[in-house]
């Protein structure tokens, strides 16, 4: 997640009005959620974090927070607010439509390679990687299977032919006729990269006008025509990349609970997840519950519903829930 050197998409804007400024924050918030939820197939949640967890001098800080496969929460992007704390420590002034110069409203905001740790937590399993059809280098792989050159060399012009099809379409293609490695190697390399569909053509193949396809997401295969398949594999990986992002979105709710007591907020946090519990707003009972349970407000959802309630841990009143877990 983090390495000695880890790389950031990072901007900053300037501002004539306090209101222009939030919008930008706002804005690339949304950015952010739907290059996670539409290119990662990773659904996040859109909040504000408390004043004790948000940037040192932004007067608000936003960010999507997302739910990796172990129940423990991560971090996937902040949008800052900065108002003019940053201008006034470092001189930054215009010119207003008045003529007075006058210190500018300032955003920032970011995402690093800590993405790429995301990615992989999301999504993968045991066998390797899980990559969205959106972001994966190689898209589609075509492993032959034959025994002799006079095979491989039939099987090299239907594969071809295919290849070249699938690219006209803007899908990524390798075609691995490696006479290094069989067949069955190759399916395992590439399953662990995390190819997300993978076409297998042999001597049979070519009589019946078929390939068999496997889908990396499920581990299903099946076998297609070769007339119509441009097509299918098109709407294939359009299918994968759904399907990651549901499955990914069933694990946060089924991993989403409410806690209504300290001891159940205690033992939802140990089973892992996110947790939505009412929180009195103060500082003090936010350090007590970082310290006693090792987890942290991730953030007060943008659309949380006002709620009145009891602080779970000092019983004082509440305005509503927060989203309490265990991070990164």
């Amino acid at each position: 997640l983090r390495t000695a050197e880890f790389l950031w998409q990072e901007g900053h804007t300037a501002h004539a009005t306090s209101e222009e400024a939030i919008a930008e924050t706002k804005q690339m918030l949304d950015v952010y959620t739907d290059f996670a939820e539409n290119s990662m197939a990773m659904p996040v949640l859109k909040g504000v974090k408390t004043a004790s967890e948000r940037f040192a001098g932004a007067l608000d800080t936003y960010c999507i927070e997302a739910l990796m496969q172990d129940g423990k929460a991560l971090q996937a992007g902040t949008s800052h607010f900065l108002g003019q704390n940053f201008a006034k420590a470092f001189d930054v002034k215009f010119t207003n439509k008045e003529g007075k110069q006058d210190f500018v409203w300032a955003t920032s905001w970011g995402v690093s390679t800590r993405l790429m740790g995301a990615l992989i937590m999301a999504h993968s399993d045991d066998e390797g990687l899980v990559l969205p059809p959106k972001l994966a280098p190689i898209q589609v792989v075509i492993v032959p299977i034959y025994k002799n050159d006079e095979q491989l060399n039939a099987l090299n012009e239907v594969a071809d032919k295919i290849a070249a099809d699938l690219r006209k379409q803007g899908i990524s293609v390798k075609y691995d006729n490696r006479d290094t490695h069989k067949p069955g190697w190759k399916f395992a390399e590439y399953e662990f990269k995390g190819v997300p569909v993978r076409i297998a053509i042999g001597p049979r193949d070519l009589e019946n006008g078929t390939v068999e396809v496997a889908r990396r997401d499920t581990k299903e295969k099946s076998v297609m025509q070769i007339t119509d398949l441009t097509l299918k594999i098109v709407h294939l990986l359009d299918h994968i990349q759904d399907n990651l992002f549901r499955k990914a979105m069933t694990f946060r709710d089924d991993n989403t609970h409410r806690a209504d007591t300290y001891d159940e907020l205690k033992k939802k946090l140990d089973e892992g997840g996110f947790i939505l519990a009412h929180w009195d707003g103060t500082a003090e009972t936010e350090l007590k519950i970082k310290e006693e349970t090792k987890a942290t407000i991730r953030c007060i959802p943008l659309d949380r519903k006002k709620e009145a309630g009891k602080c779970v841990y000092s019983g004082n009143p509440s305005e509503g829930r927060v989203v309490f877990a265990r991070a990164y």
